[in-house]
């Protein structure tokens, strides 16, 4: 399906046709999903948070100013939204000890992990995932899948640009851990 510029339809919108919305959100669904996905962690909550973003985002068309990008303003309210839930729910989230992260081999890692097969790439990279706190899965989720910069994480977060830099860092740091965890472990069963 070729989609307009996103523009036009909140120009339909506006207009008075609420039905160009359903083009904004057949575009965005899928990425929207994801998002809320890696920061709830679980289905029925993620189906729920992207199904209330993209009603708030209707209901709140009028204030959108296109001073970014739609998906940039999407993207935000379902992480406020996720992270509204996570609070009401107190889930405890657990991380890494930042000791265990500086004895990491990267390019051990990424060597072992290129000579997976894809299914086994995703699995381990799945498990790893897992294993982050939701802002963890979050920006690694939109910085890489979704490829948004860290100007536009910075929108959708709420955080400084340095901030996000170093939770990204952060992050990546804890994904090679939990790799290299993962692999050592396959690696030892294999032999």
């Amino acid at each position: 399906m070729k989609f307009q510029k996103d523009s036009y339809y909140i120009a339909k919108i506006r207009e008075g046709d609420p039905g160009a919305y359903a083009f904004l959100v057949n575009k965005y669904k899928k990425m929207a999903f994801n998002v809320a996905l890696q920061l709830m962690g679980n289905r029925e909550d993620a189906e729920e948070i992207a199904q209330d973003a993209f009603l708030k985002a209707y209901q709140a068309l009028d204030s959108y100013k296109g001073e970014s990008k739609f998906s940039t303003w999407i993207y935000r309210i379902i992480y406020n939204a996720g992270i509204s839930r996570l609070r009401k729910k107190k889930l405890d989230v657990s991380s890494i000890d930042d000791d265990f992260t500086t004895s990491v081999n990267v390019k051990s890692t990424q060597s072992t992990l290129q000579e997976l097969r894809d299914t086994e790439r995703k699995k381990y990279l799945g498990e790893a995932l897992k294993s982050l706190t939701s802002d963890e899965r979050i920006l690694i989720t939109l910085f890489y899948l979704e490829e948004k910069s860290v100007d536009e994480l910075c929108s959708i977060t709420g955080w400084t640009a340095s901030n996000v830099k170093v939770k990204l860092h952060r992050a990546r740091k804890r994904l090679y851990a939990q790799l290299e965890l993962a692999l050592h472990d396959e690696l030892k069963t294999i032999l």
